[in-house]
């Protein structure tokens, strides 16, 4: 059984890592910390665990954490976990700074914990199936995604939060696009960018071997302009991308299962490790740098 920290209260913290610890046969819930002393005491009494009001604490009474916090709070509070030897399931972005994210790589590997960053479709297992196979086959040129998502709309659980207001839609579901087209393209060598209107940007990447992709990424789209599309083309044709066919909480739970195999077996090489979350970050600070100054960054 292994024993996670929660490290988040918010709508994604209650409704998918801690309902997915929870039905988990060989996970349990060791307890909840956050910002808020009032939601952490909700989240806490929902679950029978205890409610913690110290980062450390938790650390302490846990195996391993699963962080559902902005981005730049889960960077400090996975290192403080991995040097004290706890196993890391965290969130997409790793971090807000290729700076943050090195530190984060470099105390896992120190410690020798196993890692997880979770991107929501590279736990699909229809997705998950189609991308291996995909990567396998070969000779692709160039892919197309876009992810046009309209969370600022009433109702909506995520439209309040600071940093995705703050960071855009960049770093909230470009790292999602990213997951999709690295493992078939490869590592990212040249970054171009774009701004458009209503929170819109425009990647344009080049690849190792030559393989370029577009990617165009808003949070604020009309809701009829809502829309999700991955296509790879090249020599085998063209090959869509379709939706998970599963819940978050069911990809939440592979990816338990898949850190729970690293433990097991002593390795430290899952395809969406601490590292693949630290190359997933270098792209989105290359084209922070490239939309602010205009230009190609090289990675």
């Amino acid at each position: 059984m292994l024993r996670f920290g929660l490290f988040g209260t918010g709508h994604w913290a209650a409704e998918t890592h801690a309902a997915a610890i929870d039905a988990h046969p060989r996970a349990e819930l060791a307890g909840v910390w956050g910002r808020s002393p009032e939601k952490v005491a909700e989240l806490a009494a929902r679950h029978g665990v205890p409610a913690f009001d110290d980062v450390d604490a938790l650390i302490g009474a846990c195996d391993a954490i699963a962080v559902a916090l902005p981005p730049d709070i889960q960077a400090d509070i996975a290192v403080r976990a991995a040097m004290a030897g706890r196993h890391l399931l965290l969130d997409k972005p790793l971090a807000l700074s290729l700076a943050d994210a090195d530190r984060v790589v470099a105390a896992a590997e120190r410690s020798g914990v196993a890692s997880i960053v979770f991107f929501t479709g590279r736990f699909e297992s229809n997705v998950a199936s189609l991308l291996a196979a995909t990567a396998a086959a070969g000779g692709w040129h160039t892919a197309k995604a876009v992810r046009f998502a309209s969370i600022f709309q009433p109702g909506s659980p995520y439209g309040d939060s600071p940093w995705r207001r703050k960071h855009g839609a960049l770093w909230d579901i470009g790292p999602h696009a990213l997951s999709i087209i690295l493992p078939v393209l490869g590592r990212v060598t040249r970054v171009a960018a774009m701004d458009g209107p209503r929170g819109l940007v425009h990647l344009l990447l080049t690849h190792d071997g030559g393989a370029t992709s577009s990617v165009s990424l808003t949070l604020d789209a009309p809701p009829e302009a809502m829309a999700r599309e991955f296509v790879f083309y090249g020599e085998n044709g063209i090959e869509s991308v379709p939706p998970g066919d599963g819940s978050a909480i069911t990809s939440f739970g592979a990816a338990i299962d898949q850190l729970l195999e690293e433990v097991d077996a002593g390795t430290r090489d899952h395809r969406c490790d601490v590292r693949f979350g630290r190359e997933v970050v270098a792209v989105l600070e290359a084209a922070e740098t490239a939309r602010a100054e205009g230009r190609t960054v090289d990675l």
